[in-house]
């Protein structure tokens, strides 16, 4: 297994995190039978989990099975009060990753909180058509093949605890997981829906010599021919940040590969947009201007935007060929 390329970006940003996330990014191999066409799995019927009942997450783990080899890791780190999508990746503790549990997670807001959920989790798949798998994912043993995703309601501010229920192999086990913070709205920096993206300058293939000068994927994608400063306004926009060959994550390959694809899909019908995170494609020299204009202190981040330049929809992490053709339908 390679060792991990090296991103101040990620591990500067979220350290309460780091340790999950790096297992996320160290996964080797899978173990399950997930979609291969960047299909949905649906989610499981919550009857199929343990009720809150009033307790605490404590009273949740104390009636359930616990596991010392189990480790469920965030793929998100940023939340806001109301609605959250919540991505996640389910690992053995010799890391590799698991894809064929049925998966709910509970919350609680503080140490007393009550518990909530249950909240089952739909599987993700980042598989793309081969036509549009990258030799930066295809010869990268750890890169991310799936993704759990939920959505929270997260109604205050402030810490949130969680447990995810793993069911499997006739097992259901409890799973601790790292606290979040969520914050107001007020004091989320990263454009967010509804409101109008900053209008930056993307580099296209007009303004280098070379399209490995603004794009570390292998071969490069086609998705730097247009500048977004020129087409927001004007027609729905999929503007995504990630860098394929420097991604701590490893989730940024396949994702750049889902927009590929489904860039084709829609024909021209909107604007794609890759924009990588480093000035020279070099983490030792910064953060590119456009990736400190939408505030990101992550990678992957995918913003969808309205033809009058406000965002449809924002995900930040793993997202399938679904999530974003189902995201691109919904931008007017």
């Amino acid at each position: 297994m390679p060792p991990v390329r090296p991103s101040r970006f990620r591990t500067a940003a979220v350290s309460p995190l780091i340790a999950l996330i790096a297992l996320v990014a160290a996964g080797c191999g899978s173990s399950g039978d997930p979609a291969t066409d960047g299909s949905t799995a649906a989610a499981p019927a919550a009857s199929e989990f343990p009720a809150a009942g009033g307790g605490t997450l404590e009273d949740l783990l104390s009636q359930s099975e616990p596991s010392d080899n189990i480790v469920v890791a965030p793929t998100t780190s940023v939340f806001v009060q109301g609605r959250n999508r919540f991505g996640f990746g389910v690992f053995t503790v010799d890391r590799t990753q698991l894809t064929d549990a049925k998966v709910a997670i509970y919350i609680a807001h503080g140490p007393t909180g009550k518990a909530e959920g249950p909240f089952p989790a739909r599987l993700e798949s980042l598989e793309t058509d081969p036509a549009f798998t990258a030799q930066t994912t295809a010869n990268d043993p750890d890169a991310a093949k799936a993704v759990y995703v939920t959505d929270l309601q997260l109604d205050k501010p402030g810490e949130w605890r969680m447990v995810a229920v793993v069911k499997r192999d006739g097992a259901t086990n409890a799973v601790r997981m790292p606290s979040i913070v969520v914050s107001t709205p007020s004091e989320d920096v990263i454009p967010e829906v509804g409101e109008k993206a900053p209008v930056i300058h993307t580099p296209t293939v007009d303004d280098v010599a070379d399209v490995t000068q603004i794009d570390t994927r292998i071969p490069p994608d086609d998705m730097h021919d247009v500048d977004f400063a020129d087409v927001v306004g004007k027609k729905p926009v999929v503007l995504m940040f990630a860098t394929p060959a420097l991604c701590q994550s490893r989730v940024c390959g396949p994702v750049v590969d889902v927009a590929d694809q489904v860039k084709r899909d829609h024909n021209g019908g909107a604007a794609f947009i890759h924009m990588e995170i480093y000035n020279q494609n070099d983490p030792n020299k910064g953060l590119r201007p456009q990736v400190n204009a939408f505030h990101l202190r992550t990678e992957p981040w995918t913003f969808v935007l309205n033809s009058d330049g406000t965002i449809s929809s924002r995900i930040e992490g793993a997202l399938s060929v679904d999530e974003l053709e189902q995201a691109v339908d919904r931008a007017k």
